[in-house]
């Protein structure tokens, strides 16, 4: 068996590669699930803003989004449900993911609870991520028609 020879410092990457959690093949059928571990609890789109009538609607909403697949909300339903490229993002919501260590990533999934209110988060491996509450649409605001 022949030993491999150790790698030089030049040979090493040194830097972030951007990447993207979202691979839609490999999860479609799968029903939503949540991680909070990411959860802000900051300004300016914390969850921290939720009294507890809008929490216990906000839940009830995800609880509802679990019924379904992941191809039910990011196909059948894309219009309100998305994934969106950082780069689109406001640029204090890029700027609060590079403070959070989350540059390298591509691109955000967007869920639509109401007409302005959204949920934000890193989808990886059927598994969204939460991170952001956005009641008044402003992570990614919409452009107004025929401009």
């Amino acid at each position: 068996m022949t030993k491999q020879p150790a790698l030089e410092k030049s040979q090493l990457q040194v830097g972030k590669t951007p990447r993207t959690a979202f691979d839609p093949g490999s999860f479609y059928k799968r029903n939503p699930s949540w991680r909070v571990r990411r959860v802000e609890l900051v300004d300016p789109f914390g969850w921290h803003a939720l009294d507890k009538g809008k929490l216990t609607e906000v839940r009830q909403k995800l609880a509802n989004f679990e019924s379904m697949t992941w191809s039910d909300i990011l196909v059948r339903a894309k219009n309100q449900n998305h994934a969106v490229r950082v780069q689109q993002l406001c640029s204090q919501a890029r700027k609060r993911l590079a403070q959070m260590g989350l540059d390298e990533f591509e691109d955000l999934v967007s869920l639509r609870l109401s007409a302005r209110e959204r949920v934000w988060g890193i989808l990886a491996e059927g598994v969204l991520e939460l991170l952001w509450w956005d009641p008044d649409h402003k992570v990614c605001p919409s452009l107004p028609r025929n401009t």
